[in-house]
């Protein structure tokens, strides 16, 4: 019975995980600066330079904060002052989208929705079921 109960409250874990995010990515997108790709990934520019941008297949220096809605942070090397070193292909789907967008100096805020990253597994501990995610990125360089 134990199991049950459970399975039961992470079921409602996810389904209030997907309410919530669904309802805040339709507030976030009534601010005037936020705007959204066709695939649903919302994003803000927050310093825009022109310059060359990578493509997918391309590996990039990025210095990105990572949260969850509730605030919680995920990573942050802006804090380290140590960019990361990423394949864009080994990315989760809206980050790879993202980045194509960015051109090298360039900040961008996304906020991706579930089914454009983890969906609804998660990742164990770290990344709750159906859970949308909060990036903000800077891309530094494309190696």
């Amino acid at each position: 019975m134990a199991k049950r109960e459970k399975k039961t409250r992470s079921k409602g874990s996810a389904g209030n995980n997907r309410k919530s995010g669904e309802d805040f990515l339709q507030n976030n997108l009534q601010k005037a600066e936020v705007e959204e790709t066709d695939s649903g990934l919302q994003y803000k520019i927050i310093e825009s330079v022109e310059g060359p941008r990578p493509n997918v297949h391309d590996t990039v220096k990025i210095h990105q904060r990572a949260l969850l809605l509730d605030g919680k942070i995920l990573e942050d090397t802006y804090r380290q002052n140590q960019p990361d070193e990423v394949a864009i292909e080994e990315l989760i789907e809206g980050l790879q989208e993202g980045l194509q967008m960015m051109s090298v100096g360039s900040r961008y805020k996304f906020w991706v929705p579930a089914d454009l990253a983890w969906g609804r597994k998660g990742t164990g501990n770290k990344i709750p079921p159906n859970a949308v995610l909060s990036f903000d990125i800077r891309l530094v360089e494309i190696c």
